[in-house]
């Protein structure tokens, strides 16, 4: 009688996250041609902050768009972090920024939230942490959503995805 084992095991690298987080800086490019914004340099940042959040494991969601009046509105994309668990995920291309959107009045932005395994950092782990990132968060509430977030868009390398979230109205 023979008996068989498999077991995969996938460590997240930072190739992996560089993977995910070019992704974003290509989503953040295409709404650029489109809206003028965000800049060159905004998107080299949140790139480079995308990719030593995920590799630590401290990202939750984070997003990018326009505000007016205090809501995101179209064309905002958000983007939700989780870990596969052994599960598989597509990996699409970026893109699909939706185009025509009325910008007028309304201002540029970015709001992140915290994993978990974030918030089990000491102080000072934290202070370390965010020292090595390209600049500096503050505090605040997460703006709320006018219209509703469709989910259009899946990005996935080593074991853990980002799932992809566009501002649509009603």
């Amino acid at each position: 009688m023979s008996s068989y084992s498999y077991t995969e095991s996938t460590t997240f690298t930072v190739t992996h996250a560089r993977h995910m987080a070019a992704k974003i800086a290509t989503d953040l490019k295409r709404m650029q041609r489109l809206y003028g914004q965000p800049y060159d340099w905004q998107i080299t940042q949140f790139e480079e902050e995308a990719v030593a959040m995920m590799k630590a494991g401290y990202l939750a969601d984070v997003t990018y768009g326009f505000k007016r009046n205090g809501q995101w509105i179209a064309p905002t994309l958000k983007y939700t972090a989780r870990d596969l668990a052994g599960a598989s995920a597509g990996d699409d291309d970026p893109g699909r920024v939706l185009p025509g959107k009325d910008i007028s009045g309304a201002t540029f932005g970015s709001f992140m939230n915290y994993s978990p395994a974030y918030f089990l950092l000491s102080d000072s782990e934290k202070t370390k942490f965010e020292s090595g990132l390209p600049f500096q968060r503050t505090t605040g509430s997460e703006p709320t959503v006018n219209g509703y977030l469709a989910s259009d868009r899946t990005y996935s390398a080593g074991g853990r995805a980002l799932d992809r979230f566009s501002v649509r109205s009603y």
